[in-house]
């Protein structure tokens, strides 16, 4: 017996939307460097075709918040290296949607500069080692 599977998205862009993440997602199993954005909002989508690709793709085990100029969740759908990304409130009408095929949305990993300021403010907010540290006796 075949496992159920979802229903169809609403219309016709919906289902196009999904053909290209599959098309996407294809690329990225050849190539872990592929990293494309579809903007849904750029997009001729029905309310109802973005609530069916949501349920279609579901939902994955890894769900990332952001507070940088506004709120951004990160959503991992149920297809390993498909993202949703929301930008803006979640009761925000006017709020970005993609969705994004990658291993790793880029806005997640920790810029390299910031990664150099983070070692070194923690070197300099560590107390100072002690003599017994410093010899290793520790």
């Amino acid at each position: 017996m075949e496992p159920l599977r979802p229903a169809p998205p609403a219309g016709p862009a919906a289902l196009a939307v999904l053909r290209e993440v599959a098309r996407l997602l294809d690329g990225l199993a050849a190539d872990p460097t592929l990293d494309h954005t579809i903007d849904l909002h750029s997009l001729p989508l029905a309310e109802a075709d973005c609530a069916a690709l949501r349920t279609w793709l579901g939902r994955g085990e890894v769900d990332a918040r952001l507070q940088a100029a506004g709120t951004t969740q990160v959503q991992e759908t149920a297809y390993a290296g498909v993202w949703w990304v929301r930008h803006g409130d979640e009761d925000a009408p006017g709020a970005l949607e993609q969705i994004v095929v990658a291993r790793i949305p880029a806005l997640l990993p920790a810029h390299p500069e910031d990664v150099v300021a983070a070692a070194r403010r923690l070197a300099d907010d560590l107390p100072a080692p002690t003599p017994t540290e410093e010899n290793g006796d520790g």
